[in-house]
């Protein structure tokens, strides 16, 4: 099978495609041909090795598992002789896992219990690909809030991938949802579902101090002691982009005289969460955001789109 492989840690350009064999399923594991799979956030970090963290885990001098991807959409082609909740011919997606890794490949063998779920029907292997990063990150952090009905959320980068996801997951949970974004997304995070739209490059966020009953900070580019002023006294900040180094720095970080929860931590999906999300789906609750697509020849050019800072949703990889 096509497989990206990562040679070392570096910029895209360590990024190969190269033939390498099947994988074969063990008794508890189905088979997958992939059809899509995307880059985010988790993909393009591990390649870079940043945070250094990375390296502890995942190999000193290059990765252990060099083909990344940790979500996916594809059709299940065999079945281990365990394996009771998949037949050959289920169209499947979801999480292959961050340790796992492996979806930007043209098949995978994954345990029939991992965090993936039969697609609806009608739903195309882009936008499945599209979905389980965003929306599992986001909805991570929001149930962590403990959104409810009738709260201010301020969701800032609003137009990332789990920024996107995080507008739309709110408002089903009965929160009023400011976004912030670009100028030139102001339009899109307002489709989304937010009821108001900040603009960071014209708009003075601080007039909207002590404001939100859960800050959401989605892409590490709004000061923490910024998202201390605008919540509320008693309220939650949500730093869904933090680094190790940044988790730790936060623990002795003073919030002066304003009583304040705040979430750090990492995210990871279940097949519960998915089947979540395929219902909000069929419900026409949900829509992922999508960039740009690219061909799995091209999976370098797809990873410095998504490094960028300037994409808007999700970067598609398309196996075919």
């Amino acid at each position: 099978m096509k497989a990206a492989i990562a040679t070392a840690y570096g910029g895209p350009d360590v990024i190969h495609i190269i033939e390498v064999p099947n994988p074969v399923p063990k008794p508890n594991e189905v088979l997958i041909r992939i059809h899509a799979s995307a880059v985010n956030a988790a993909d393009w970090r591990l390649r870079r090795a940043d945070p250094w963290f990375v390296r502890l885990v995942f190999g000193p001098f290059k990765p252990r598992r060099p083909i990344l991807g940790v979500v996916f959409a594809g059709e299940v082609v065999g079945v281990g002789g365990s394996v009771k909740r998949y037949n050959q011919g289920d169209k499947v997606y979801g999480w292959t896992s961050v340790m796992r890794l492996g979806a930007h490949a043209e098949f995978i063998a994954l345990p029939e219990t991992g965090a993936f779920t039969h697609m609806p029907a009608g739903m195309s292997w882009t936008e499945a690909a599209a979905i389980p990063f965003g929306f599992s990150t986001a909805l991570h952090f929001l149930r962590k809030a403990k959104v409810t009905t009738a709260q201010r959320v301020l969701i800032h980068g609003a137009s990332g991938a789990v920024g996107s996801a995080a507008v739309q997951l709110a408002r089903t949970m009965g929160a009023e949802v400011t976004g912030v974004c670009s100028t030139r997304n102001v339009e899109l995070v307002r489709s989304l579902g937010a009821t108001e739209v900040l603009d960071y490059l014209k708009d003075d966020l601080l007039a909207h101090r002590d404001r939100y009953d859960v800050v959401f900070e989605t892409v590490g580019k709004l000061h923490f002691k910024r998202c201390l002023a605008l919540v509320k006294p008693g309220g939650t900040i949500a730093l869904g982009s933090d680094l190790p180094a940044d988790m730790l720095k936060r623990a002795f970080v003073g919030r002066g005289s304003k009583p304040t929860k705040v979430i750090t931590g990492t995210a990871a999906g279940t097949a519960d969460d998915i089947m979540h999300f395929s219902d909000l789906w069929s419900q026409r609750r949900l829509q992922p955001v999508i960039d740009s697509t690219f061909p799995l020849v091209r999976i370098a050019e797809a990873h410095a789109r998504a490094e960028s800072w300037r994409k808007v949703g999700n970067v598609v990889v398309n196996m075919e």
